[in-house]
């Protein structure tokens, strides 16, 4: 027994070291950091300063501008949980080019980001996109800017973000879907159940786990969201897609304010802590085991 613990220990050291190394020991220094006046290309040491990059934040008026942004991002985790939900739904019935269709929704989840971004840059292009070219021939002259105006790039983001959870929602649900008990479904539809119903009172609550899992990792990963907004937009036009993030992100490489920078990051980590806390308490009222 204990030589079999041994062997597991040693399997599983190297991932331990590697997310030390790499996790533990970056997160302990930015901590430290955030204390400190520290522009990293200058050359000088970190000079402690107490709790002054936090004070500046709250006045730093790109910070609430992330902030809001931020937030913002949160509005498409339960629609697209919704939509890949009912998709999921339908999917899980025989319908004609199922597995087609089961792919093409999944195929932006493991694309490559930056491929992707450029196929939403394509489809919003002011000029000759997809959609502008939809909307002026349903008789909209002058359609959205999208990704070129500071008043609708961040609608843009939205719907770009909306769109790409549903496939990774529609294949998580899919599995939970297929371990329902068909007994149970079938008895419910013998007792006169509709579909709505049916959906409603006996599907959606024997799968509320994963639901609850989906809001959890869909608000982290909101939160967190940087990679195809950065390389579309890199925040602006006029910070106006900035989130927290790309602040972060911002005042960590391009002005070198490390930190300030990581003030900002440990802000976002308590904000996430905050709404999962949240989310874990709550669930007790509508998730069932």
């Amino acid at each position: 027994m204990k030589r079999q613990r041994l062997i597991g220990y040693v399997f599983i050291a190297p991932n331990l070291i590697g997310m030390m190394v790499f996790m533990l020991v970056p997160a302990l220094f930015s901590f430290y950091l955030m204390f400190t006046d520290w522009v990293f290309a200058s050359g000088q040491t970190p000079r402690f300063i107490g709790l002054d990059n936090f004070r500046m934040m709250v006045r730093d008026d790109l910070f609430a501008v992330s902030v809001r942004n931020t937030l913002l991002l949160l509005v498409p985790v339960p629609i697209s949980i919704m939509l890949g939900f009912l998709i999921a739904v339908i999917l899980n019935n025989r319908t004609y080019f199922q597995k087609t269709l089961r792919a093409f929704f999944f195929a932006p989840y493991f694309t490559s980001g930056i491929a992707i971004a450029f196929v939403w840059m394509v489809l919003f292009q002011p000029s000759n996109g997809p959609i502008n070219a939809f909307l002026r021939s349903i008789g909209i002259s002058e359609p959205p800017l999208w990704f070129a105006s500071p008043d609708t790039a961040m609608y843009a983001v939205l719907i770009m973000v909306t769109a790409g959870g549903i496939g990774y929602n529609m294949i998580i649900y899919l599995a939970a879907l297929q371990e329902l008990s068909s007994e149970q479904l079938e008895a419910a539809r013998m007792d006169g159940a509709t579909f709505g119903q049916l959906l409603r009172l006996i599907i959606f609550p024997l799968v509320s786990p994963t639901t609850f899992f989906l809001m959890i990792t869909g608000f982290i990963g909101s939160i967190k969201g940087f990679g195809m907004i950065y390389a579309i937009t890199q925040g602006g036009p006029a910070n106006s897609t900035t989130v927290f993030s790309i602040f972060a992100y911002k005042k960590a490489f391009s002005f070198y304010e490390m930190g300030y920078a990581s003030a900002v990051s440990w802000t976002m980590f308590l904000i996430i802590l905050c709404i999962s806390l949240i989310q874990w308490a709550g669930q007790k009222k509508w998730v069932h085991y």
